[in-house]
This record gives C-alpha cells, structure tokens and sequence, in this order.
C-alpha cells in the first residue's frame, strides 16, 4: 500500500499528547531519542483561555463534539447501545490536564494489593498490581517536582512513606473549606488540604497569578495551573529532538512480518494520509481510545485486535464516580460561602479509604469538600430551572451551600468494557468506542456509605439541611477518569501487559495511559497515571532503546 505522505522513520511514535504522553515525550526526548508526538486536537495558547462559563461549560469549548467523535454506552450485552459522551477528555495537546480542578493525592500501598487483601470477590475481577507503591514512589516524587504540585507533606495521616515534600505550600482555605474542617474536627476526621496541580509561588519560572473557582472545565489563561500544555509538551520541544504535531487522526497501528510494530498510519489535519515508522509504538490518548485503537488494529496475526492473544484488551475497564452530598446554611446565621472565589475543591479526608468491613463494602476512597458550581450552572438537586423561582434560589441558596463529594472506587468486572460500535461511526467512518458497563453492587455500598459519612460532616458543619445524591443502578462515566481496559501483569493470559506496560504479544509496543491499571484506586489517577508513565519511560530509554541500540551496532 502506498502512502501519500511518509516521513523519515524515527526512534519513538506516541499516541496522544496529553497528561501521560507528554510525560513520556519530556522523558525520552531529554534522554536523547527522536520523538514523534500525534496528537487529534489542536495545540491552544493560554491566550485562547478565561473564565467565561457559558463559553466552556454550556458550548462545551473543550469537550469533544458529539457529532464528530460521538460514544455509545449500554449497561448490559442485551441493551441496544446509546449514543453518549460517556467519559469526555479534552482532544488537544494538553489533554485532561488543561480542563481539570487538579487535585493529584497520592494512592496507598494498599491500592497495588487489592487481590492479595480481598482474594477473589463474586462478580468482580480483582487483581494485584505487578508493581508496589515503592516501585512507583521515586516517580510519585519527580512528577510532584518537575510539574509543579502545591500540598503539605504529613497532613493527610494516612498517606504512605514520601521521600521528598511538596515544591510548593497548599493553597489556603476557602470559605467551604474552612467549613468542612470544622465539621471534620467535630467528628474527629483527619481532614488535610488536598494536594493540587497549582503552583502557590514562583516554581520553575512560572508565578501564580489565578486562583479562582471558575477552573474546573476551564482553560487556564496564565501558568498557575500545572499542565502538560504549558510545562511538559515545551520542555520536550525544547530539546530539539521532539516534533509535536496536531490534527493527526489516529487510524490504525501497522506490523512488520515478524509481529512487532512498525509505526501507525494516521489522516493529518489536511486529510492526507501519512504512515509514521517508529521503533517503539507508545499509546497514550487514554484507556478508552487505546482499547478502540487496538481492537481497529486488526491483521492476520492479530484477528481479535492487536495484542490481544488473552483476549482481554478492552476489558476491566474501570471509570470511578463523581457522587456528593450537598449542604445547604442558613444565610441568617452563617456568612456566604462565596464558591465562585478560591478554588474548586479546598480540604480532603481518606480516613475511610481502607477497608473496614463493618461499613458492608470492602475499599474505600478520598472525600473532598468543593463549592457547587458556578452562577449560571451550579448544581442543587431540586433546584428550579426557570422563573422567579430560579432566581430566588439563585439568590437564597447558591452562596450558602457547598458539597462534600467522593471519587468512588469502582471494582473492575471483566464484563464492564470498551469495543467497536458495530453500528455507529465517526467522522473518519470509523467504528466509535461503545462501552458496556454497569455497577458493581460493592460500588454502590460504598457509594451509599460515604456520602451518608459526607452528610454527616456537613450536619456537624451546621447545614440546617443536606441532600444526598448516591448512584443506584448505572454509572456515567461522569469524572472522566479511565482505567484498566489492557491492564498489566506477570502472566500474559491474564493480562494484556507487562510491569514496564509493555505487550505481552508485541515488543515494542507500549501503552503509557490509565489502561494498565489493574484496580481504579480510590484517588484521582493523574498523578499516577504520570508517574507510571514516567518510570516505564526511563525503562524505555534505558534499557530497551539501549538495547535496540546495541543490536543495530552489532548488526543485528
């Protein structure tokens, strides 16, 4: 087959220039290797960025547009799937780091064990992870340091062993901040300032200049947020070594004779389409456009999907949960909580993060207070959507509730998955992502537990009244945090990757993002997900390019 466009073959190709593909870029690029990033969406400048509400969270300026990459999800093998931005990650250099609150906890030595704690769980896929938190903590710190992390070392009581403290103190407390410490306080829970992705003061030439509770779902217009669009991707580029380029729709992965990958063929932002050769094949564009990618990858050696000999690619997947409790004050007894000012989430707990089997669920997650939203789109339950009485609630209610939510640990199910859409396509005519996934009834235990746990700390607060909003039968996909769909682990038939997130079935293959994952963790995965990244990037340049290296001198 003959291509319109074919550059000259380089030492590296990845997928995806977002939170772990620009890690993986800034790693191999510094440690000499020519570098190749593909990347869907476009590269933005800080400039292209406010903190306009209806622009970002109303016409969906960041987010993926339905009619071009659309989703299918479905609970069950028996439904019809239905159309449905289930887990959207901003498509542009930058990824999931540009639109982001931030918040970037580390997991517990616990979270890489899960199997080992709980032995096999009826319904569920439990599996340990090939790697300890001590393999992945030398990492946890680089990534703290080199991108810019704010926190306070030893205030969250249950964290693991640090090597280093934060470059940066916490950000202060807001308003509803301040008021879930004193509920914690009253109910005896150790309540800590949740370590952010924002720099508090000078670090690495950038100065904080914004904090502002209009930042979830929006763009930072100045450097105080820590993203690989401003950080990661331009150090990468400064080496000379790296070419980022944008608009490149991601068509397929090609093999050579003998099974390994020689590069991906992709259409680029001129409707050209260009096969890049690579040495090594890295995907990191998330767990689901990984699994899709995979199972596009069809060939003679390969008829289930690319790596996927154990059958599991696309399997496992796991998502988490955005579910909260609100509480509403008296505004004749308690000053305005002004969410709008601050940040988005201020003060966290994960005192029931481990396991405790008198709570009827094993595992557990972080907790974390935050405002309800913003003036136009804030969110509580029963609130009236138009009308005199719309504003009132606007006026009454807004500046005097706040929520306590909870990222919900989600047991992978070997039943909960990513495949093609056999009927719906994209723009490119390409089979979309269809995801089939439905709860596990540990899941909503849990779920029901920590936020009747949230009420309670709001009621200790002085809430006059909390409502409690706990998934029942169906999750949405809602935090846009995606796992385990090639998960990693020591035996090939029981996983699609290796500990260096390597393919069992291609050596040089590699997917860096959140698909390794073997369990969810009960923490926002970013930050481990970067780490992970990072760790196998040094594995990469070290060894197996090293390697590679070796073979050609000698001919081989």
């Amino acid at each position: 087959m003959t291509y319109v466009k074919k550059p000259e073959p380089v030492d590296v190709c990845i997928v995806g220039a977002g939170a772990t593909g620009a890690t993986t870029a800034k790693v191999l690029a510094e440690a000499g290797l020519k570098v190749v990033v593909l990347e869907k969406g476009p590269r933005m400048k800080p400039e292209n960025f406010s903190g306009d509400e209806l622009k970002y969270v109303n016409r969906n300026y960041l987010w993926p547009d339905p009619k071009i990459s659309p989703r299918t999800v479905r609970p069950d093998e028996h439904t019809k799937a239905k159309r449905f931005q289930f887990s959207p990650t901003p498509q542009m250099v930058g990824g999931g780091t540009v639109h982001w609150a931030g918040w970037v906890p580390r997991p517990l030595e616990c979270d890489f064990k899960m199997h080992t704690l709980h032995g096999d769980i009826e319904g569920a896929s439990l599996a340990d992870w090939p790697i300890t938190y001590d393999d992945l903590e030398p990492y946890l710190t680089k990534v703290e340091w080199e991108f810019g992390i704010s926190g306070l070392a030893e205030a969250n009581k249950y964290e693991p062993r640090r090597s280093k403290g934060y470059p940066t103190p916490p950000l202060p407390p807001t308003r509803f901040g301040k008021k879930f410490y004193e509920g914690s306080k009253k109910l005896g829970i150790n309540a800590f300032p949740i370590p952010h992705a924002i720099i508090t003061k000078p670090h690495k030439g950038r100065t904080p200049t914004n904090w502002t509770g209009f930042w979830n779902q929006y763009g930072d217009p100045g450097t105080t947020r820590s993203s690989t669009l401003t950080t990661f991707i331009p150090e990468a580029l400064a080496t000379g070594r790296c070419d980022l380029r944008t608009g490149c729709y991601i068509r397929e992965i090609t093999l050579h004779k003998d099974g390994r990958a020689k590069g991906v063929i992709y259409f680029d932002s001129e409707g050209r389409e260009v096969e890049q050769e690579a040495s090594i094949v890295i995907l990191c564009p998330g767990a689901i456009e990984s699994a899709r990618l995979l199972l596009l990858s069809k060939s003679n050696l390969f008829p289930d999907g690319l790596a996927n000999s154990s059958g599991l690619v696309g399997k496992n997947a796991t998502f988490h949960e955005y579910a909260f409790a609100t509480g509403l004050f008296d505004k004749e007894v308690h000053d305005p909580l002004y969410g709008f000012a601050g940040h988005y989430i201020s003060g966290g707990s994960m005192q029931f993060y481990e396991t405790d089997e008198k709570r009827g669920h094993i595992g557990g997650c972080i907790l974390a207070a935050s405002q309800v939203g913003h003036p136009i789109n804030w969110v509580f339950p029963g609130r009236p959507e138009w009308g005199m009485a719309m504003k009132d609630a606007d006026r009454d209610f807004y500046n005097y509730s706040m929520k306590i939510g909870i990222i919900l640990q989600d047991l992978p199910q070997e039943s909960n998955r990513v495949d093609l859409d056999p009927e719906v396509k994209d723009a490119w005519g390409m089979p979309v992502a269809r995801i089939t996934y439905k709860p596990h009834s540990n899941d909503i235990r849990m779920a029901k537990w920590m936020i009747n746990k949230n009420a309670e700390i709001l009621e200790a607060a002085g809430a006059s009244k909390t409502i409690k909003v706990i998934p029942e039968n169906s999750l949405t996909g809602n935090t846009c945090h995606q796992h385990g769909t090639a998960r990693m682990g020591n035996d090939p038939s029981k996983s699609v990757l290796n500990k260096w997130c390597q393919a069992h079935d291609v050596e040089n293959l590699y997917i860096l993002d959140g698909s390794s994952f073997p369990t969810s963790l009960g923490v926002n995965p970013t930050l481990t997900m970067m780490a992970n990244a990072w760790r196998c990037s040094e594995y990469i340049a070290e060894i197996h390019a090293k390697g590679r290296q070796k073979r050609q001198a000698a001919g081989l």
